[in-house]
């Protein structure tokens, strides 16, 4: 039910529906972090730390100087910078990454240093489990998603492991949706700056069947719509909700519910939309994802894009 402006309108459904299955009731997750308190508060500042079932998102308001070090790191994970900058440093290499950007950082022992500060977003896999562990909603998935599969990454860079960074200063293009960007554990598009409410006549009321979405609020305001499907099995049944939050937040909205997000802030609205592992729906989009020559991606996808 996308607005017919939408560059979503055209995408082709990919698995099937999920749609009258009973017992995939899941509550979503919330985390204020502009009222809520902080999970780690030490010197190198103030750390959020909210997971999904795939994957972990930690935004910090970090003190100058402050270094942020993985150490057996099990898997490539995200580093977004939405303002200041950052030294990225792995496997015996450096990147100086500059503010506005999205960098993926291999697996292994790395250190990401703020020699100003500011604000610091890290997205991981699940696969660390030190910091699903410290999550705010620590015990959210106590009870499985029987209906989202296993996480499964993607195939390895086509030319091998380094880090790698991405300038968000994009101009935006007709047809394409946001900034999307993927690697082998996330996809994450940095949509474009809001400015002021949403036109609640052009709304994008949609559902996922078997992953779940994370909006990242960086700026602004937002009310999150969601409904529940009503399956025969009247127990899966909820009232609708409008989630309201300020910045920086973090939702975390379950599959099969509908859900749609309008912008209420005055100013510039700035939302993050995280998928992982990457969609396959966005990635068989020719030109979405703007870094696909440096991630393939899996062979059963591939085959549905030929």
């Amino acid at each position: 039910m996308y607005d017919k402006t939408d560059p979503r309108a055209a995408l082709a459904p990919v698995s099937k529906s999920m749609l009258g299955v009973t017992g995939l009731v899941a509550e979503p997750q919330t985390g204020f972090f502009y009222k809520e308190a902080p999970q780690i508060d030490d010197a190198t500042g103030k750390t959020w730390i909210t997971r999904s079932h795939n994957f972990i998102v930690a935004l910090t308001e970090a003190a100058p100087g402050a270094q942020f070090v993985r150490q057996g790191q099990p898997d490539e994970y995200a580093v977004l910078l939405p303002e200041g900058g950052a030294t990225i440093e792995w496997n015996d290499t450096r990147t100086d990454a500059a503010g506005n950007t999205l960098s993926f950082v291999p697996a292994g022992d790395s250190t990401v240093t703020l020699p100003d500060g500011g604000r610091l977003v890290r997205i991981f896999s699940v696969q660390a489990s030190d910091l699903a562990q410290a999550c705010a909603n620590a015990n959210g998935y106590d009870t499985p998603r029987t209906h989202i599969p296993d996480f499964q990454p993607w195939p390895q860079p086509k030319d091998g492991w380094k880090i790698r960074t991405y300038d968000l200063d994009i101009a935006p293009e007709e047809g394409r949706f946001g900034r999307i960007f993927r690697c082998t554990t996330l996809m994450v598009n940095v949509l474009y700056p809001f400015d002021g409410p949403r036109d609640p006549s052009k709304m994008s009321p949609h559902h996922h069947d078997d992953f779940e979405q994370v909006s990242l609020a960086l700026s602004g305001a937002f009310t999150h719509y969601l409904r529940w499907h009503w399956t025969p099995d009247m127990a899966d049944w909820r009232p609708d909700e409008a989630i309201e939050m300020g910045a920086p937040s973090v939702l975390v909205i379950p599959p099969p519910v509908i859900h749609t997000t309008r912008a209420t802030g005055e100013g510039s609205n700035v939302l993050v939309d995280i998928f992982g592992p990457p969609r396959v729906d966005f990635s068989l989009k020719p030109g979405w994802v703007l870094n696909a020559d440096d991630y393939p991606m899996p062979d059963q996808t591939a085959d549905q894009e030929a």
